[in-house]
């Protein structure tokens, strides 16, 4: 299975950027990433059946992940964005149905990462 993800840019704060990644045959689809000298985590997932959505506090009310289930692509609406933002964005993906989401190891399947730099 190859996640292949896409939409990272430079954009100032207070910006928009939309990720994508595209997929199939899959269950919850999340988003994770990791800043220099950091570790990665958690952002958003997305049950593929039900659309049940889950976000990290540091992005509730500004980032929107979403799913079009006959394209299957799995969407990141990030708004309002802010220099800490800074990151490579990884999504990712689940081969069965689970009850996690928010760990790096409750997923199977990860894309290669796009840059998001937001500075002025």
């Amino acid at each position: 299975v190859q996640l292949q993800a896409s939409g990272g840019g430079l954009v100032q704060p207070g910006g928009s950027l939309r990720l994508s990644c595209a997929a199939s045959g899959l269950y919850t689809m999340g988003w994770f990433r990791q800043a220099p000298g950091k570790e990665r985590e958690f952002v958003a997932a997305v049950m593929w059946t039900g659309g049940k959505t889950y976000y990290a506090d540091s992005v509730k009310g500004r980032f929107t992940i979403s799913r079009d289930n006959a394209k299957n692509t799995v969407y990141l609406q990030m708004n309002s964005l802010k220099p800490e933002d800074t990151a490579v964005y990884y999504c990712a993906a689940q081969n069965t149905l689970r009850g996690r989401v928010y760990y790096t190891t409750d997923y199977d399947y990860w894309g290669q990462g796009t840059q998001v730099t937001v500075s002025s």
